[in-house]
C-alpha cells in the first residue's frame, strides 16, 4: 500500500461550489494534510523538535487546535472562555492521539460554527488583534493561510522523521 493510499485520498479539492462551501472544503483539505503529517508519527518522535526554532509536528497540531478555538469559538461567537494558549508546546502526558483527536473535534465545533453562518460578511463579537472584530470570510481566509503554512511546515518536520513525503 502506498503512503497515499494508507492515509486516504489526498487530492486537492476539485469542488465548484458557493463561496462558503469553497472555503471550508480547502480549510478542510488543508486540516486533513495536517493532521496526516502527525499520524502515525510515535509520541517521541511527534514531541521531537527538529529545527532551531522548537518546532515540532504535535506542536504545530496543537498550535493549530488553539488557532482554530481561538478565532472561531472565542473571537467569532464571543463565548465566555479564557482564549487558548496557542504558544506551548505539548506537554509530555498529550500524547499523538490526543492530540489529534482534540485538533478533529475542534475543527468539527468550528465547522459547526461556520455552518450557523448566513451572511460571511458578517462581524464577529471580538478581534484576536488590536483590530474590529473580523468577518467571518476574513476568519476562513485567515485559517486557510494559517494552516497552509503550517501544513508546509508538518511536511518537512514529517521528511525528517521518516522521510516520507507529499500529502
Amino acid at each position: 500500500m502506498s503512503d497515499g493510499e494508507a492515509r486516504g485520498d489526498l487530492r486537492p479539492p476539485s469542488l465548484n461550489a458557493d463561496e462558503k462551501t469553497t472555503l471550508v472544503v480547502f480549510l478542510d483539505y488543508l486540516r486533513q494534510s495536517v493532521a496526516s503529517k502527525a499520524a502515525g508519527v510515535s509520541d517521541e518522535e511527534g514531541h521531537a523538535p527538529r529545527v532551531p526554532s522548537g518546532t515540532s509536528v504535535l506542536g504545530l497540531v496543537k498550535h493549530l487546535t488553539a488557532v482554530e478555538l481561538n478565532w472561531f469559538v472565542w473571537a467569532y461567537t464571543g463565548a465566555d472562555v479564557p482564549p487558548w494558549d496557542d504558544e506551548s508546546a505539548p506537554a509530555p502526558a498529550e500524547t499523538a492521539e490526543s492530540l489529534l483527536a482534540a485538533y478533529r473535534d475542534a475543527v468539527e465545533r468550528c465547522n459547526r460554527i461556520v455552518r450557523d453562518c448566513a451572511d460571511l460578511d458578517v462581524p464577529g463579537a471580538r478581534s484576536m488583534r488590536e483590530t474590529p472584530p473580523p468577518s467571518m470570510r476574513w476568519i476562513l481566509v485567515h485559517m486557510i493561510e494559517e494552516t497552509a503554512r503550517h501544513a508546509g511546515h508538518a511536511d518537512i518536520l514529517r521528511e525528517q522523521i521518516d522521510g516520507s513525503t507529499g500529502r
